[in-house]
């Protein structure tokens, strides 16, 4: 591996560990992008070339994953879920599911009612 390689490795190894410790904050590109002292288009596009994804979707489907664990394994409310998530309520958690998902199982739809 090139150093150039290696380094950008890192970087992505970097900002993966923080959004995996972030995301409930739900960083902004900005803020990711600082965090490995790279510009956001910079980062952008390294992150996406690397991880598949942009930074943003990435975030998103970590929020989308502990969202459906709080649902299914805690018990939590939507609206309870949605703040823990970092998200401002539940229509912002509702969008961040069929984005995500594509749909809305029962146990969501259950919930809301």
């Amino acid at each position: 591996m090139s150093d150039q390689n290696n380094l950008n490795y890192h970087r992505i190894a970097q900002a993966i560990d923080y959004i995996n410790a972030h995301f409930k904050d739900q960083p902004t590109l900005n803020e990711l992008a600082d965090a490995v002292h790279l510009s956001p288009f910079h980062f952008q596009r390294l992150f996406t070339d690397w991880a598949g994804v942009s930074p943003k979707k990435f975030v998103q489907f970590l929020s989308v994953e502990y969202a459906k664990r709080l649902l299914q394994e805690e018990g939590a409310s939507m609206l309870d879920t949605a703040l823990e998530t970092g998200l401002s309520g539940t229509g912002r958690l509702h969008d961040l599911f069929i984005n995500i998902e594509g749909k809305i199982s029962k146990l969501h739809i259950v919930d809301v009612m």
